[in-house]
């Protein structure tokens, strides 16, 4: 399966490419699809571009993006997006549309709580295991490990490598931790695309997107989200590479 993540907490001062209003989110969808992507993960935004898990933003961004695609959408819950766990939690229960599914970074707190609270609701589940944190034990030790859509293997930090052999060693620590669970396998920046032609080797679930990396594989700045996808289809289908 591969993932097409829109935009992440990028704004427009990073890239003019990276979608902001749900107008614009709906468009870069759409086109991610029509390239290959199977599902979406999106940010939703307020008008100036931060991150929000306000139901009216939420709401806004998933009735935009499912007007145009057929394909599953999942949202962040991310901790920057608000960080009181329990104004989060709250946050969540209030949602009016409800995702296909959203990520939870297991190595933030209450990632239990918030969970349970989309389980609840009947939202799918993706555990955000960030590699060089305490996610993969905090997951493993979970009683809602079984119950999670996939395991988003994360490899993010340019401090930790971002590569191939980062990616390695954290899927190593999650070995057993959610058996028969999916795995999406993907890097950050400059170790986005040796994560995913590993996670190709591998058979794993992987993505791509405005959120991972603003650049192609040979370095040039992506024009939008559909060439990225473009170019994940075509270095998955290649030699191993760095894998």
């Amino acid at each position: 399966m591969l993932q097409v993540c829109l935009n992440g907490p990028r704004t427009a001062a990073d890239s003019g490419a990276v979608p902001i209003s749900p107008a614009a989110l709906a468009a870069a969808a759409q086109q991610a699809v029509a390239a290959g992507a199977e599902d979406v993960h999106v940010h939703p935004k307020t008008p100036c571009g931060q991150d929000s898990l306000s139901p009216r933003v939420v709401a806004a961004a998933l009735e935009a993006i499912r007007a145009v695609v057929d394909v599953p959408v999942g949202v962040t819950t991310g901790a920057w997006a608000e960080p009181d766990p329990e104004r989060r939690l709250a946050r969540i229960r209030s949602w009016t549309v409800l995702p296909d599914h959203a990520s939870v970074n297991w190595h933030e707190p209450g990632a239990d709580a918030l969970a349970a609270a989309l389980l609840e609701r009947g939202v799918g589940i993706e555990a955000g295991i960030w590699a060089g944190t305490a996610g993969a034990g905090l997951f493993a030790r979970s009683p809602l490990a079984p119950r999670v859509l996939r395991v988003l293997a994360e490899v993010i930090g340019t401090d930790l490598g971002s590569d191939a052999a980062s990616a390695r060693e954290l899927l190593a620590t999650l070995a057993g931790a959610a058996p028969g669970r999916p795995v999406l396998l993907h890097g950050m920046d400059g170790g986005a695309w040796p994560v995913l032609r590993l996670a190709g080797a591998l058979g794993l679930d992987t993505r791509i997107g405005l959120e991972d990396t603003l650049l192609l594989p040979d370095g040039r700045p992506a024009r939008d989200n559909a060439e990225l996808i473009r170019a994940a289809a075509a270095a998955m289908s290649g030699p191993p590479g760095d894998a």
